[in-house]
């Protein structure tokens, strides 16, 4: 009677750890799965908007056009953030996102990348670290005044090889 006692307790500790452990286990794989159907997703409104003929508008997402260099394709994205930064106290306006492609249509999605950002008076800024997140590299930036900016590119990306690519964006 006390073995069985013991072996209730033991057990009664164990299955709801190990039911714990097992939920725990499964949300890294539907993370993955979910972040596969993201970049999916990203990739096919990518196509779409290419179809419509580029700068077309997805929401508040802005397409600024695809460059191939060296055997790697960079496709540019400018996503409306001002709404959110400024109730925030943040001066960022835009969150700039760049996507690569290697010649199989695989994504590149690991190495160095920074943006260097000229104003519409012809002031370039000093480069901005891109962040790897999600299928591009991106960070939010300050498109304040109206005209012209320039987006200077600059990677060193999984080859080591350094590329460099120019999008443009017309702020109204």
């Amino acid at each position: 009677m006390k073995n069985l006692l013991v072996v209730t307790l033991a057990l009664g500790l164990f299955l709801p750890s190990a039911a714990l452990a097992m939920s725990h286990e499964d949300k890294p794989m539907e993370h993955q799965m979910d972040m596969q159907h993201k970049m999916d997703t990203g990739s096919s409104m990518h196509e779409k908007m290419m179809e419509k003929g580029g700068m077309d508008m997805h929401g508040d997402m802005m397409m600024l056009g695809e460059e191939t260099v060296d055997g790697v394709k960079a496709m540019a994205h400018l996503k409306d953030v001002h709404e959110a930064m400024s109730k925030m106290n943040m001066t960022q306006t835009h969150h700039f996102m760049v996507m690569f492609m290697d010649t199989a249509g695989k994504p590149v999605d690991e190495g160095l990348v920074a943006v260097k950002i000229t104003d519409p008076a012809g002031q370039t800024g000093d480069p901005i670290k891109l962040m790897g997140m999600q299928g591009h590299f991106g960070a939010d930036v300050a498109l304040s005044q109206p005209g012209k900016y320039v987006f200077e590119v600059g990677t060193k990306l999984q080859d080591e090889q350094k590329r460099q690519f120019e999008f443009q964006y017309e702020v109204k």
